[in-house]
């Protein structure tokens, strides 16, 4: 193991083992969530704050339910505009389940490729891939249901065709089945990991390496619960590996490319963190989830700022991306090849910081 650091996403990214060791946890939920707050969060409305840890919930649902009395901040109902203190403990009431599972919805899809037994979309950022606590509608899997008659059923109702999952704010494609049989092909290539999978991000800070392999088991975090971590020798933790190569390197920021050859729960973002480089506008492990031109040509600090939060920003979520997925055809077992291209809102970081400051190429 070549990892040269001293410390630490699915996502997203995250794949077969995510939704697994999902289906797992979400067994035993309650209707209620404890968070603990982090320093990051010091002075953030607790609507704002709620809305950014908890995935698939929006902000104009987060604020009725916490106005509905549905937050609570050491023991105490407060108001949506309630400002957040470090170490405090929030218990958050979570939405009921709808009963009859996934609901069709109308919404453009960017399909990559379709045939009768799969499809693979290119999913934007902000898009939940199924429904869960607190987002039962405008999900993937929603979408999927309304534009294609026949999906598998093997994850259930609330996942038609379902395979592998991203993260809400991880853009790229995802593959996704039509019928049982193709399902369980695709999983079987997932869980012997003959699928590769290619994303790319901007990174905080410079790697030094060009490329490098990260070596690292993924658990729950000891306290904050949306959280995954470092941790070895737990009951909750898997060996997870990310192989990594530079890019592009400018002042202050890196842009790599990930290769994850595991699919732990936000294990990219968790494996960059570890390094003391994670993805840029990841609030869950960077502590902030907005960047503008003025950061990115100044000093960029991971804290917000009232004054700079009133400028327009290039990004507003992780800076990851999805970008090749290699599997083999379910039915024809022709190896096949789908790629999604970066984002808008990724290249607008790229451009600013082509810009600012000429690169150094990578490996």
């Amino acid at each position: 193991m070549n990892d040269h650091s001293t410390d630490e996403e699915p996502v997203d990214e995250e794949l077969l083992d995510e939704a697994t060791s999902e289906d797992q946890e979400s067994a035993a939920e309650t209707t209620y969530r404890s968070i603990h707050v982090p320093e990051s969060a010091q002075g953030e409305r607790i609507d704002m704050y709620l809305t950014q840890v908890l995935d698939g919930v929006s902000r104009n649902q987060m604020r009725m339910l916490v106005h509905e009395g549905g937050a609570q901040v050491d023991g105490r109902t407060v108001r949506p505009s309630f400002r957040l203190r470090p170490n405090q403990q929030i218990r958050f009431r979570m939405p009921e389940p709808p009963e009859d599972g996934t609901i069709p919805e109308p919404m453009s899809l960017n399909i990559v490729f379709e045939d009768d037994g799969m499809v693979v979309v290119n999913k934007p950022p902000g898009m939940v891939v199924h429904p869960a606590r607190g987002h039962w509608s405008g999900t993937l899997t929603s979408g999927l249901a309304y534009h294609f008659q026949s999906l598998s059923d093997i994850g259930g109702p609330t996942r038609p065709g379902i395979v592998h999952r991203l993260d809400r704010d991880t853009s790229g494609v995802i593959v996704v089945a039509k019928t049982n049989a193709v399902h369980m092909n695709l999983a079987a290539q997932f869980a012997d990991r003959t699928v590769k999978k290619q994303y790319v991000a901007v990174a905080c800070g410079v790697l030094s390496r060009d490329r490098d392999q990260i070596d690292r088991p993924i658990g729950r975090h000891p306290y904050q619960r949306e959280k995954m971590a470092i941790r070895a020798n737990h009951a909750t933790s898997k060996e997870a590996t990310t192989f990594y190569e530079v890019i592009e390197r400018f002042r202050g920021f890196t842009y790599v490319r990930l290769f994850p050859k595991t699919g732990r729960t936000h294990q990219l973002r968790v494996h960059l963190d570890h390094l003391r480089h994670p993805i840029l506008c990841d609030k869950l492990y960077g502590g902030r989830s907005r960047i503008t031109a003025d950061d990115l040509a100044g000093n960029y600090h991971p804290q917000p700022s009232a004054q700079r939060d009133t400028i327009e920003p290039l990004l507003t979520r992780q800076a990851l991306h999805a970008q090749r997925l290699e599997l083999d055809h379910p039915q024809s077992g022709k190896r096949m090849v789908f790629e999604a291209p970066v984002p808008d809102d990724i290249e607008a970081v790229l451009k600013c910081l082509r810009s600012l400051n000429p690169s150094e190429n990578g490996a």
